[in-house]
């Protein structure tokens, strides 16, 4: 299974924010999004950074609720892994657990195509798992 597989079923909106963007502002969007991470666009396509929950809660550990003053491009990690839509689930599962991050963000030919997370891919797994599952009981049943 390849990752358009995923965003043919998940769908391919992503949710961006400006650099320039107050972190509360970020928080809000995460929140009302029900999201743990943005895609930070900006001057460079196809995105300058990812903005997530975790970078919001070290620098909370850190330096405090002013934070909350601060823009998205102070706290965003602009280290971002990304992969295509050709990719396979199975390398994304492997380059996700080894560089323990828990979003991706999809870019293809330049362009952003989508987001995946680690919910989407271990939803895709279980699927996976169930449809084997079934061809198992059902090679099983017509003995």
């Amino acid at each position: 299974m390849h990752v358009a597989n995923l965003l043919a079923s998940k769908g391919h909106e992503v949710a961006t924010v400006a650099p320039s963007q107050s972190v509360s502002e970020a928080v809000a969007l995460l929140k009302e999004r029900g999201i743990g991470a943005l895609v930070v666009t900006g001057s460079t396509p196809p995105l300058v950074g990812i903005f997530s929950e975790r970078d919001v809660v070290r620098a909370l550990a850190s330096r405090g609720a002013s934070v909350l003053n601060d823009t998205v491009a102070d706290l965003m990690s602009t280290d971002v892994t990304t992969c295509d839509e050709s990719t396979l689930v199975n390398e994304l599962m492997t380059m996700m657990t080894d560089r323990r991050i828990r979003h991706v963000p999809v870019v293809d030919h330049g362009v952003l195509t989508g987001m995946i997370s680690i919910g989407d891919v271990v939803k895709a797994r279980l699927e996976e798992l169930e449809h084997e599952k079934k061809d198992l009981l059902d090679y099983v049943s017509a003995r």
